[in-house]
């Protein structure tokens, strides 16, 4: 039952990480000449998530156990969670060779092609990605990735 109780791996990836920050904040100065130093803040809140962390597993160890079967969601909702995250990777994995464009328009189509039919997706996804690339081109003067055609 312990392996199945959500809480307790939560926790344990929370402990986890307050400790790696509070590892890495011991390396910053907690003092300087001026007042508190850069390893302050870090030190202290990492602590106290640390026992926020140690708090949650014990709580759900003794009180409240939450399986993953209950908190993970089924079937199409499942779906839209995996689709999300495929969609996410790809435009990570292609958007430095395709430009922007062309990744937001792939990242896009992918979320909306569940919903709509192929074409009226692939429509929205173009439609919406050109209008970003050129109000965040054009009005932030924002550099985006661009392919070998500049788009």
């Amino acid at each position: 039952m312990k392996r199945q109780n959500a809480g307790v791996w939560v926790g344990g990836i929370v402990v986890l990480f307050a400790l790696i920050i509070f590892i890495q904040s011991l390396s910053l100065k907690y003092y300087t000449k001026f007042g508190p130093g850069p390893g302050l803040f870090p030190i202290w809140l990492s602590g106290i998530l640390l026992l926020i962390g140690i708090a949650y597993i014990w709580h759900s160890l003794r009180k409240e156990v939450i399986t993953w079967a209950d908190i993970l969601p089924k079937g199409r909702e499942m779906g839209n969670v995996l689709s999300v995250i495929l969609a996410v990777a790809i435009f990570m994995i292609i958007v430095n060779v395709t430009g922007f464009i062309i990744a937001s328009t792939v990242l896009l189509f992918i979320l909306l092609r569940r919903e709509y039919k192929w074409y009226t997706g692939l429509g929205i996804s173009s439609g919406v990605s050109i209008v970003l690339f050129l109000v965040f081109k054009s009005f932030f003067t924002i550099p985006l990735p661009v392919n070998m055609f500049g788009w």
